[in-house]
């Protein structure tokens, strides 16, 4: 089972920070997942829409320009780094989840991308786009098909995985609170992979480990690793 950093190491650094990632990258993390927001022609590594949770910051995302947001705290005197600081940070050495969240333009993300695998030690296999919004998914599939996608649910629909099958999805990535057996087998049954999140607990670990769930994303990849791999 892949042991994915939810945010980083968020456990143990600031979410979505370079310290966060250094910090996963320590733990030796499978993967690292990260939430991806657009600022002009450029993407931050940020999860909220509003600034006040993880930021000395207050108000919208959306009223803020890339400069006032990267003179903000982001915690521990970090800043909010760009998709390239991050991608930069991590150099190939572990797979990459990028959860979309409000994208405009998703041809400029995949410039972005094409570019680390030609001039970082990327390759396209190490990336998985992600979203609840499929609209950008099937953006995602249509420009480069290339790059491996994973269709998010907080819910748990009447036909289970269909949704993500419909979209030629890698994996449907499920909230822990939606998941049962019947939906792992479901899965697995449409040939897609299934990835859970939040997964920090030692018996909902086993348990996922039992079912034979491909993965999940944890805010302490280390312990994760060691109760999985003990």
């Amino acid at each position: 089972m892949l042991v994915f950093a939810h945010r980083g190491a968020s456990a143990d650094a600031p979410e979505n920070t370079l310290a966060a990632i250094e910090e996963a990258l320590k733990q030796q993390a499978d993967g690292i997942e990260v939430d991806i927001q657009q600022v002009d022609q450029e993407f931050i590594v940020f999860h909220d829409r509003e600034m006040s949770r993880r930021t000395n910051g207050t108000g919208l995302l959306k009223d803020y320009s890339l400069s006032e947001l990267q003179a903000l705290d982001a915690g521990q005197g970090q800043n909010i780094p760009t998709l390239w600081q991050l991608l930069e940070a991590i150099n190939g050495r572990c797979l990459v989840n990028l959860e979309l969240k409000r994208i405009t333009d998703v041809a400029l993300l995949h410039d972005i991308i094409d570019q680390a695998i030609q001039s970082l030690n990327f390759t396209a296999e190490q990336f998985i786009i992600s979203s609840f919004d499929h609209h950008l998914l099937l953006a995602t599939q249509q420009l480069a098909p290339h790059i491996k996608i994973a269709a998010l649910t907080a819910s748990k629909p009447v036909e289970y995985a269909a949704f993500a099958q419909s979209l030629n999805a890698y994996s449907v990535n499920v909230d822990m609170t939606c998941l049962d057996q019947h939906f792992v087998q479901d899965a697995k049954r449409r040939g897609l992979k299934i990835m859970v999140y939040t997964v920090d607990e030692p018996k909902e670990l086993l348990q996922l480990k039992e079912w034979q769930v491909d993965g999940v994303f944890s805010n302490s990849p280390q312990r994760s690793l060691q109760i999985l791999r003990t």
